[in-house]
């Protein structure tokens, strides 16, 4: 065999090795997103869905949240929370009810945290000088304070949906009147990091 031979059978081999190894190694999903089987965004329940969307609209309202829109099967609701002096943070939760084959819904909540910090701005008046031109004085009281978003996520919390549906459990029909209610969550969730 000639070296030509070898040298071409030695760049075939590794082409096809090269190959092999690209294929083994699958790209990370996007930001860690699986698409996994934990029903952390779900729950099934025994109702028609707009029953079952009643109860999540009410277990919205017992936690302070403000209704936006809602439709027999769909709602949102959105509360505000300022954890600190200049940083501002609202939740919208979102909720789809549909239907189950059995007659009984599947709810569907996701919640999107957006944070907004709060910039000034402070007004100012040009001022028109012989020998100067122009200039800019501030005026006094005229600072405007403006808020901006800085940061939005799909809250990831599980505790955080375990309990919202706990409340929804709590106001389906049939729920014994004396039944002590779920724990309440205490705050906004801290947005949980997609796992890489």
């Amino acid at each position: 065999m000639s070296c030509r031979s070898v040298a071409f059978a030695l760049a075939l081999v590794s082409s096809l090795a090269a190959c092999s190894s690209n294929r083994s190694k699958e790209p990370a999903p996007p930001l860690g997103e699986t698409f996994g089987a934990e029903d952390t965004y779900s729950r099934s329940y025994a109702v028609p869905p707009v029953t079952a969307c009643e109860a999540t609209r009410r277990a919205l309202l017992g936690q302070g949240y403000v209704i936006g829109k809602m439709a027999p099967e769909t709602l949102e609701a959105g509360k505000s929370f300022q954890p600190e002096s200049d940083v501002h943070t609202q939740l919208k939760v979102l909720a789809t009810c549909v239907p189950r084959s059995d007659g009984g819904s599947i709810v569907f909540i996701n919640a999107v945290q957006d944070r907004y910090a709060l910039t000034s701005q402070s007004n100012s008046a040009s001022v028109g000088v012989s020998m100067i031109g122009s200039l800019s004085l501030p005026v006094p009281g005229g600072s405007n304070a403006n808020l901006v978003r800085v940061g939005s996520n799909t809250v990831q919390n599980q505790d955080f949906y375990r309990r919202l549906f706990d409340r929804v459990t709590f106001y389906l029909p049939g729920t014994p009147a004396d039944a002590p209610p779920p724990p309440e969550p205490a705050g906004p969730p801290d947005p949980v990091t997609p796992k890489q």
